[in-house]
């Protein structure tokens, strides 16, 4: 078995409309940052893993995404899995 670091980055899908973005948008128009548009506010999980090879570990973790960590109705994720030394 193999030990794996899993990076995980969760964002509401297009067309959801984020209001932490949008607060956050607001906040830097008024504090003169105009240039700054479109703000979507996600998350990031990292998480080990031992799994037998990077395939299953990548499996298990879409699983969990799938189940609890994210919520497929509305956020999109992507995966990214790295072998521990």
């Amino acid at each position: 078995m193999n030990t794996y670091k899993a990076k995980i980055k969760i964002t509401l899908r297009k067309g959801i409309l984020d209001v932490q973005g949008k607060a956050v948008e607001q906040a830097l128009h008024s504090m003169d940052y105009d240039i700054m548009e479109n703000v979507r506010i996600g998350k990031y999980v990292e998480l080990d893993i031992t799994a037998q090879n990077d395939g299953q570990a990548e499996e298990f973790v879409r699983e969990a995404c799938d189940k609890i960590i994210a919520n497929p109705i509305v956020e999109d994720y992507e995966i990214e899995i790295l072998e521990q030394a």
